[in-house]
């Protein structure tokens, strides 16, 4: 029932995790789909082959998203490619160790950059575009964290809470473009970035106990309510926060 057919996309951070799920999930409803990654040129190169069995077309564009110039040079590609892209999805993004008082400058600085700014950038670059066709779909990816804020990552959250904000300002500001802005908010996720913790299997657990539904999801999980928001059947949804957490983080 969900179809993208005839619609082409965008994912940033589409290499691997949620952004790979996404990319082979968007392709089997029926979307060409255009995806960067940054140095696993590999991992990229599976997801390419994984979406062309789905019997779609797929581009994909290396950047490093916390350098505007390749940001310039990612858009520009994509979009003199399919001048008629109808979703972005905003993904990309890192999750590193940070106490306040011991944090380092640089730290801070580089989770902004790519976490942030890179949303800003690739997003501040597409929407002309869709602007120009009346219609498009903005998918970003946030994170409970940026809901309720996360100890010793206090850098990652506020980068992630800055999404929330940008998501819903953006969602009044284009609305009469019928371009429509959503945001989901993932919990725990099981990925390879949260493979060095998931490495101890008793905080595995912990975190487990800590999830109402008792389980840590795979990155599909996550693709499918992007999906949802990227498709006809949330056509009056907009400025929406869309929460995947297993009843870990409940907002009203």
């Amino acid at each position: 029932m969900i179809s993208l057919e005839g619609k082409k996309a965008f994912i940033t951070g589409g290499s691997r995790g949620i952004g790979r799920a996404t990319a082979i999930l968007f392709a089997r409803a029926g979307a060409d789909v255009a995806l960067n990654f940054h140095t696993r040129t590999d991992a990229a190169g599976e997801v390419r082959a994984a979406v062309k069995r789905a019997g779609r077309e797929c581009l994909i564009v290396q950047a490093d998203l916390s350098r505007r110039d390749d940001i310039d040079r990612m858009v520009e590609e994509v979009i003199h490619s399919w001048p008629d892209l109808d979703i972005l999805v905003n993904n990309a993004g890192i999750w590193t160790h940070g106490e306040i008082g011991m944090m380092d400058d640089q730290v801070w600085t580089e989770t902004m950059r790519i976490n942030l700014d890179g949303v800003f950038r690739t997003t501040n670059l597409v929407v002309p575009h869709m602007k120009g066709q009346k219609k498009g779909w903005i998918i970003n990816v946030s994170s409970t964290a940026g809901i309720r804020g996360e100890a010793c990552h206090s850098h990652y959250a506020a980068s992630k809470g800055a999404i929330i904000s940008f998501t819903k300002s953006l969602a009044v500001e284009l609305a009469p473009y019928n371009i429509r802005v959503n945001c989901v908010a993932p919990g725990w996720v099981d990925t390879e970035m949260c493979a060095g913790v998931f490495s101890d299997s008793e905080f595995r657990k912990e975190v487990e106990r800590s999830i109402p539904l008792r389980r840590i999801p795979p990155p599909e999980d996550i693709a499918g309510p992007i999906l949802f928001l990227a498709s006809d059947l949330a056509r009056h949804i907009t400025g929406e926060v869309l929460n995947v957490n297993g009843g870990s983080v409940l907002c009203a």
